[in-house]
């Protein structure tokens, strides 16, 4: 009896456990899959088109999304590229983000998942936390300057089905983005 009952207990420990990780690993898909797709911008000035796509890094990460940006802001051209990847951390998820500073690299490149130590050097990431029917969070400002080659500031980012907002900080400067057919 004593036996059945700590197997019993063990079991519903590993059983809770892995409750816990599926519905962590459910969160940083969700996440991914508000962002999975092609976004246009649509506030003045704003003629990005941001790709973000599945990309198969490694059996532990399958909501790895490979970013691309192009087009202009306010005239500028720009492109950028990058891998972003979620991880569950208590009741947040992390989003990190590698850039490839090589811009011949796509999401169908060999070398899409491959970094150089300088690329691998330049990764940053910040926190969303679970807000409405999406996610909201904060850049951490000036560790993401050489990875997005810019002199950014902090951002927050918010994110909803269908839309995603960036506002800076101290500027109130705000893209928003709107996901192509909706």
């Amino acid at each position: 009896m004593k036996k059945t009952l700590i197997v019993a207990v063990f079991a519903a420990f590993l059983a809770a456990g892995a409750l816990v990780a599926q519905s962590g690993l459910d969160q940083a898909l969700e996440t991914a899959g508000l962002l999975s797709g092609t976004f246009h911008g649509t506030t003045p000035g704003n003629e990005l088109r941001l790709d973000l796509r599945p990309i198969q890094t490694d059996p532990e990460h399958p909501s790895d999304l490979f970013l691309e940006v192009t087009g202009k802001y306010q005239g500028d051209s720009v492109k950028r590229q990058g891998v972003l990847r979620f991880a569950t951390q208590g009741k947040s998820v992390y989003v990190g983000y590698v850039p490839h500073f090589d811009p011949t690299i796509t999401s169908l490149s060999a070398d899409a998942t491959r970094f150089s130590d300088v690329e691998a050097g330049a990764a940053c990431g910040f926190t969303l936390a679970r807000r409405g029917d999406g996610y909201a969070g904060e850049t951490s400002g000036a560790s993401c300057a050489f990875a997005l080659r810019s002199n950014i500031q902090k951002w927050t980012v918010e994110i909803e089905p269908g839309t995603i907002r960036l506002r800076d900080l101290r500027t109130g400067e705000t893209l928003r983005f709107r996901r192509e057919g909706t």
